[in-house]
């Protein structure tokens, strides 16, 4: 599964970045009971973290990129945390998103689909997840989103 991954990446003119280091007290991944919870990730491209508030200074397409940086960077902690086997994802259980957005934006779903989209393209069926899509005043550094999951494992 882990070369269908990279191939599918390749295919879509993606990258995996690599596993970005925690910035406070707090582990990138733990796996127990047959599920990896993962933190929250934010959106890095060109090494730089996405910033910005969506509704005001940043806009729809905006977020869905930085919504699919963040899937990005959570299948890099998955590959990590797995030894780099991602054939050990049974499924993608569930994504929570939060979107730094104002009080009147009103499409989070749409922005969360930027990282949904990709579990799916990555992943197939077992990439389908549950979600939750809110919004935030603010996030760590910034950011104009972070995503966190849960991902069913195999032994």
């Amino acid at each position: 599964m882990t070369q269908a991954i990279d191939a599918k990446l390749a295919e879509l003119g993606l990258s995996l970045p690599d596993a970005a280091a925690p910035i406070a007290a707090y582990v990138p991944a733990v796996a127990v009971g047959g599920l990896l919870h993962v933190s929250g990730q934010l959106p890095f491209k060109d090494g730089a973290v996405m910033t910005g508030t969506l509704g005001d200074d940043r806009d729809l397409a905006f977020g869905q990129e930085a919504a699919q940086r963040c899937g990005l960077m959570l299948v890099a902690q998955i590959r990590k945390a797995l030894g780099g086997d991602l054939s050990r994802v049974e499924r993608i259980v569930k994504l929570g998103v939060f979107v730094n957005s104002t009080p009147d934006f009103t499409d989070q779903p749409k922005v969360a689909n930027g990282a949904s989209e990709l579990m799916q393209a990555l992943f197939g069926d077992a990439g389908r997840h549950a979600r939750s899509a809110v919004s935030v005043p603010s996030l760590p550094l910034g950011a104009a989103v972070e995503i966190d999951a849960v991902v069913a494992i195999r032994n």
